[in-house]
């Protein structure tokens, strides 16, 4: 399988180094705006670099298309690739809009072609194996979810693409806060009830937020808090799961997050203190190999990847919620403003 990448920045780095590793396929060609980047991430696997997405989306010889790019080239990028008929794995939020992802959806209905949404979250290990554990019944029946996940920002963040309404589409809430939200989603169900408010409390990145509080709850009753932020300072991934009969707790992604641990808490007849179980991942973050792994294995065999477009788009539409209810300088309406 030839691949094509669009978007040699930080995470179009990270999809290149597992692309080039990969034991089915072969990074064929590497599309950004910048020449000297785009020739770095090719160079090593013999690929071809170029400053045009297009040649990546109408190269024949290209099999699927990795879209790594800001979020405004996301949506046309991906249903570019799409239309012609090419499999797509495209980074999370997949577009400024739930609009955007139905569009991507029906493309790839339409077409017969598996397009994966880029949640890498779901497949870091402990996350993984919380997952099994809680569907397992080690918790019992799930009733809540707490979960933090932010960094400090930097001086100068409202200059990057991140920092722009018209390129990001939203602040801290789309950008790491929609794993938060896809994730409680994962453990809890759907979410029929939403509210928070998206702020911007420090940076200067205004109409974007640089934090975000959501209460969401399901029809039965499950409750997930979130905050995802910008002024965290020290970088921070949080994620419990409290069920009748025990607890689940995620702390860490690995690098700057620190090592990667789940614990497990299991609740005795008696109560007190709880029998503990930790488990420590140390080492690369393997997410990224794992989700594309995942996604040639559902080419192959023609099944839906993980994590769909439908989880995509309840995502999404969650976060869209919460930037109506902060007022029209958030989200995609600061953007259409």
């Amino acid at each position: 399988m030839n691949v094509g990448l669009v978007g040699a920045g930080r995470i179009g780095t990270r999809r290149a180094d597992v692309l080039r590793a990969a034991p089915v396929g072969r990074l064929a060609v590497v599309a950004d705006v910048d020449a000297r980047g785009a020739a770095a991430l090719a160079a090593p696997a013999g690929a071809r670099a170029t400053t045009r997405w297009e040649e990546v989306v109408e190269d024949r010889a290209v099999d699927a298309v990795v879209v790594a790019t800001p979020n405004h080239l996301l949506t046309p990028v991906a249903l570019a690739a799409l239309e012609r008929g090419k499999h797509v794995l495209v980074e999370k939020p997949m577009g400024h809009t739930p609009e955007d992802v139905r569009r991507l959806r029906d493309a790839a209905r339409r077409h017969g072609v598996r397009l994966k949404c880029g949640f890498n979250h779901r497949e870091h290990p402990a996350v993984r194996r919380a997952w099994e554990l809680a569907r397992a019944g080690a918790i019992g029946e799930p009733m809540f979810v707490r979960a933090r996940y932010g960094h400090g920002g930097r001086p100068g963040y409202e200059g990057d693409w991140r920092g722009r309404p018209e390129t990001a589409g939203g602040g801290e809430w789309l950008d790491q806060g929609i794993h938060l939200v896809d994730l409680a989603r994962w453990f809890l169900g759907d979410f029929e009830e939403v509210s928070g408010v998206a702020t911007t409390a420090f940076w200067p990145v205004a109409p974007l937020e640089d934090n975000a509080f959501a209460l969401l709850r399901t029809r039965g009753g499950r409750v997930a808090s979130l905050h995802a932020s910008w002024t965290q300072w020290k970088n921070l991934f949080s994620f419990e799961v409290f069920g009748r009969d025990g607890k689940l707790q995620i702390d860490g992604l690995g690098g700057s997050y620190g090592v990667e641990r789940l614990s497990y808490y299991r609740m005795l007849p008696q109560m007190g203190p709880p029998e503990t179980t930790i488990w420590e991942y140390p080492g690369e973050d393997t997410s990224w190999r794992a989700e594309f792994q995942h996604l040639l294995d559902c080419i192959a065999h023609g099944r839906d990847p993980d994590g769909t477009l439908d989880d995509a788009l309840a995502a999404l539409q969650v976060v869209e919620q919460i930037y109506r209810q902060s007022g029209p300088n958030f989200g995609s309406q600061a953007h259409a403003a």
